[in-house]
């Protein structure tokens, strides 16, 4: 924008009663495409009822009525795009679909009951009994057991490799390969995986690559742009960022969505429900003011954990420290709001600085505008067993923190605090 105005006495002369001439780029502000994110966020997919409303509605129904059969029919053949039933679809979902859509830069959003119905519908709606998958081997809990022992129980085979190896992707990834998962980072070691690189290895073999966005958020981070296909979000960490909700969401192509996830996701019935959604909605809002804040805090919390005497070492994307920080650096905007830290007296070590935290609450939840901490090998990672978390690098000392909206002063005081004690 370029302000053409003349001066006297170091004033505008909008101030001494002109008009100054402003002028703007010849941008089209009636299509969305071509708003910044943080418009997106607080615009993006509003279709107000007649009644004008401010905040979008929320449309608390299960069903829809039809004016005549011959509507209801077009509805069920696909002619008409009206409403049939929630479980199908609702105004309030499409809109919290339509808005992250916007801010993804994506073709087609589906929103889901929670962030892992948003993995496993992304995967499921994809493969079947003699399909392979290759995932990195740093992953979430559940996207663990879902890879290792659920998808298996359908005759889907999963190779788990180094996802910072480039040759262990080339090794692992044959033409019999379907798709290819991704946690970048990944939960909680926050391993960083390039994603270009591993979608070329991919694309060249006939496989999708579906990454999970949760750390980085698309605030931080795009990896459409980088070559994945397919994208999963949980809602329930930043987008709501207040611990209210559940629920999640599946980025792709419009082919993806019509041809194989959504026949999969309309007859399993993972859905997001409408006052979820509502909530979502609200949440998206303010969330790339929060994740930007929360990313700048986090950053100095590592910055300081790195110093204290009691702490073994530090995992933070922006740190020098990190072993793939240039990467980091190149993928995303921000380090995110998420730091991992191992204590050197181990578990006993750790617990001892749980107990002592006055401000930080301990909980297995992140992305909150509260501070959280939690003990992986006890809560999240807990299930897949000691050997899977030595393979990831989780120790008993570890601890996985969510940096939120707090004076940073105060989150460092009470860290400070708790390693003395």
């Amino acid at each position: 924008m370029v302000i053409v105005a003349a001066w006297a006495d170091g004033r505008p002369l909008a101030f001494l009663g002109c008009k100054a001439e402003i002028m703007t780029k010849n941008r089209d502000l009636s299509n969305p495409a071509l708003w910044g994110d943080a418009t997106r966020l607080v615009r993006g997919g509003t279709e107000r009822s007649h009644h004008g409303e401010t905040s979008e509605a929320m449309y608390l129904n299960s069903g829809f009525v039809y004016p005549d059969a011959e509507t209801a029919e077009r509805r069920f053949s696909g002619e008409d795009d009206g409403y049939v039933y929630a479980r199908y679809g609702n105004p309030t979902v499409s809109m919290f679909e339509e808005r992250l859509r916007l801010l993804e830069g994506s073709e087609s959003c589906y929103g889901t009951a929670s962030g892992m119905a948003s993995v496993w519908g992304a995967l499921a709606c994809q493969v079947k009994a003699g399909d392979h998958i290759v995932s990195a081997r740093a992953l979430f809990g559940s996207c663990f057991q879902v890879l290792t022992n659920i998808l298996p129980r359908f005759g889907v085979k999963t190779t788990l490799v180094d996802g910072s190896n480039l040759d262990a992707w080339r090794e692992a990834i044959t033409p019999g390969t379907k798709c290819v998962f991704i946690e970048t980072p990944s939960n909680p070691m926050l391993e960083a995986i390039d994603i270009a690189a591993v979608a070329e290895i991919a694309h060249k073999a006939g496989a999708r690559v579906v990454v999970d966005n949760i750390f980085a958020t698309p605030v931080l981070q795009k990896p459409l742009t980088m070559g994945a296909d397919v994208i999963v979000y949980s809602g329930t960490k930043h987008m709501d960022g207040q611990g209210r909700v559940l629920g999640g969401a599946i980025m792709s192509t419009e082919q993806f969505k019509e041809e194989e996830l959504k026949p999969f996701l309309r007859h399993t019935g993972p859905s997001l429900s409408p006052f979820n959604a509502w909530v979502l909605l609200k949440g998206l809002e303010t969330m790339k003011l929060r994740v930007n804040a929360q990313s700048a805090s986090a950053l100095r919390v590592a910055q300081m954990l790195e110093e204290n005497a009691g702490v073994k070492r530090v995992l933070y994307p922006f740190l020098d420290s990190h072993p793939q920080t240039a990467l980091c650096r190149k993928q995303m905007s921000a380090g995110g709001t998420m730091i991992t830290f191992e204590l050197k007296g181990g578990k006993a070590d750790a617990f001892r600085m749980l107990k002592k935290l006055e401000i930080i609450d301990i909980s297995n939840n992140l992305g909150d505008a509260k501070s959280l901490i939690t003990h992986p090998a006890t809560t999240t990672h807990r299930n897949i067993g000691p050997e899977a978390r030595a393979m990831m690098g989780i120790t008993d000392g570890m601890c996985r923190l969510s940096v939120g909206l707090e004076d940073v002063e105060d989150l460092m005081d009470d860290l400070k605090a708790a390693l003395a004690r």
